[in-house]
Parts: C-alpha cells; structure tokens; sequence
C-alpha cells in the first residue's frame, strides 16, 4: 500500500536533515520536461534545483509548479563561461556537471530524469536524498575494511580486530547510489542480457578501500562539493567527441584517485532509486566501444598515478592529473590531449566562478 504523500511530506519535515535544504543543490540534466519530480516532490521540493537542458536551447522544458529552480541551457553555458564553454559537453549528460560549478551550496545530489522513487523490501518508500546526507555527514574508513560493512549506520560498530587508531575515519567526499529495475550495464552486457532486472535490495552502505578504484554512475550521487567539487568533472562527451557513457566514468576513476590521496572517503551501496527506463543498447555500443578497448589502458594508468606531495589542494591535485594523462594517455589516441586540456579549462572555469566568498547567480529562475 503506497503511503499518502502529506504522510511522507510530515516525515521529511520532522528529520533533522530537513536542516541541510540551505546547504545543497539538486542538479538535474535534461533534455525533456521534468514531470517525474512530481513523485518526488515530498522528498525533493524543500531544496533548490538546478537544471541543465542539453540539446536545443529554443525548446522549452516545463518545471512543475512549486520547485525553487534555476535553468541552464547551452546559451547561458556559452554567455557564462565564454571561451572555456568549450570544457561543457553538448548532447550528452555530462553538461550536468556545468550545475557543479554555478552552484554556491556545500553539497550537490545529481539524479537523471528517468530516475523515480523506489521502494524498500517493507514497501515505504526510500528518500534517497535523505541517506546520502546520512553518508555524508558520517564519517569514512578507507583505510581498513570492517566486515560489518558501514560502523556508523544504525545497529552496526567496528568490529573485533579493528584498530582503534582508525576509528575516527576521515571526511566522506563521494555517497554513490544504486538502483533497483533497470541495473546499470554496458552495451554488451546489455544485448546479452536484454531481460534482467535488478530486484536485489541489499541494506548495506559500504566504504570503497584506499587503492581500490569504482565504476561511478551518475544518475544517483551526492558529493561534499566543498572537499571534491573541483574534480568532479565529467569530462568531453557527447557532439564532436569519439566516445560516450564514459563521462560518470572518468570522473570516479579522478575522484577516487585525489580522494585517496588527499585522505577522503567514498562510500557506495544504499540509497536505491528505481530507474525505469534502459537505453538503446545499439545507440549505446556506438557510444561505448572505442571506450571499451580504451579502458584496459585507462584502468592501469589510474591503478599507477602518483600525485606529488605538494598537490595540497583538489585544484592542484587534478591539474596534475591532467598533465599526467596527456603525456601517458595521449599515446593511445589524441583525444586524451583534447581531454586533458578540457580538464584545465573545466578547473580554469571552475576558479573563475568561485573565487573566495564570492557569489555568483545567473539564469532563469522559477
């Protein structure tokens, strides 16, 4: 039985997290209007959105009523960044990462518009905002796995053998989510499996260990933009470029390279959304296959970087990154240099919209 929407809204009100609607943006990538909000509007409606419409500027993209919302397109992207607009992907979800870099709030959730609200196994319905914030705001343990997964979820500890030392944890940088219905596949794993659906609801949020790289999905993600946000980029995709579906991709294999460098965590596992519609497998192996056969050097080359001990700072840690992957990565194809130099710019961009306490607003708003 579903629970009333004003039951769930009294829910939301009454948690203490409520408190982080001032601290956190949604920001949500489009090419369509956003009638799927409505589902979650008792979840969703106290916070600000920020939506990025990919594609054709001139078209309009309806917003249902109530949502305190700014709206990008690919004019205001141009008129805002200028030159270094050159960094924002077009025609591909990546443009979402365009809503990282206007946005002035310590926390950022990104969700696609195919995502709706699932269910947990008792049938309630699961704000998913609502436990990424729980994973932020705890700590991580990257540095020593505990076999009863998260210590500091509800009803859980360290475990018998766990040093002490560690148990304080570091910050948590990334909260990655999962998904029930359609599970997040590539193209071959696709056609082989056309039919397979993901009914597994696992209650258990896990820390991902030091040196362990992830492939990151970006339709169900919650970051601390404070500690990561500058390398949260979703790199060169979409028009003009050789490869896609790489863009969420990229950006984990960045982040948790800097992450374990500049001792942060990432978590992964709860919350689950339900998303509800798969992509075209044969649209998506055009996208994905030069990918494909590039990722067996990508991997190895994330595996080996090494960050110098005076990258300090996230800026200066993905500016290394950037240089480093042009002079190893740029031998397999050249768009690694384009990629790499879109990097600078994207961190060039980034500086300039958020100097030191400034502000910075600039779009439609409803």
């Amino acid at each position: 039985m579903n629970e009333p929407a004003t039951a769930i809204e009294a829910a939301v009100a009454a948690s203490p997290l409520h408190q982080l609607k001032d601290e956190l943006d949604i920001v949500i990538p489009t090419i369509r209007n956003l009638d799927f909000l409505e589902m979650w509007r008792p979840f969703l409606q106290p916070y600000h959105l920020i939506i990025v419409q990919d594609g054709d500027p001139s078209k309009t993209i309806k917003v249902p009523n109530g949502f305190d919302y700014e709206l990008y397109n690919r004019n205001d992207i141009n008129r805002i960044l200028g030159p270094k607009a050159s960094c924002i992907s077009f025609k591909d979800s990546a443009c979402r990462c365009f809503g990282y870099m206007v946005s002035k709030k310590k926390y950022i959730f990104t969700i696609d518009d195919d995502c709706f609200v699932a269910k947990d196994p008792s049938g309630k319905a699961i704000n998913a905002l609502e436990q990424h914030i729980k994973n932020l705001l705890s700590p991580s343990t990257p540095f020593f796995f505990n076999t009863l997964y998260d210590p500091f979820a509800d009803g859980a500890d360290f475990v018998r053998g766990y040093p002490f030392s560690l148990r304080e944890g570091v910050p948590t940088a990334v909260s990655h989510g999962l998904w029930l219905n359609i599970p997040d596949y590539d193209a071959p794993t696709q056609l082989v499996k056309p039919l397979e659906r993901n009914t597994r609801f696992v209650d258990a949020v896990l820390t991902i260990p030091k040196g362990t790289l992830f492939p990151m999905c970006g339709m169900n993600l919650a970051f601390d933009r404070q500690l990561i946000g500058p390398a949260m980029y979703f790199g060169l995709m979409g028009e003009g470029q050789p490869i896609g579906r790489y863009d969420d991709m990229w950006a984990g294999w960045c982040i948790k390279v800097i992450c374990d460098h500049l001792g942060l965590g990432v978590k992964t596992g709860l919350p689950y959304i339900y998303h509800s519609k798969a992509s075209n497998p044969f649209v998506n192996l055009r996208k994905e296959y030069k990918g494909i056969y590039w990722q067996e050097d990508i991997i190895p080359f994330f595996q080996q970087v090494v960050l110098p001990k005076d990258s300090t700072t996230v800026q200066k840690c993905y500016i290394e990154l950037a240089k480093q992957v042009k002079e190893k990565l740029g031998k397999i194809d050249p768009y690694f240099d384009k990629l790499a130099d879109a990097m600078v710019t994207w961190i060039q961009a980034w500086d300039g919209l958020n100097p030191t306490s400034a502000s910075f607003s600039n779009g439609k708003t409803g």
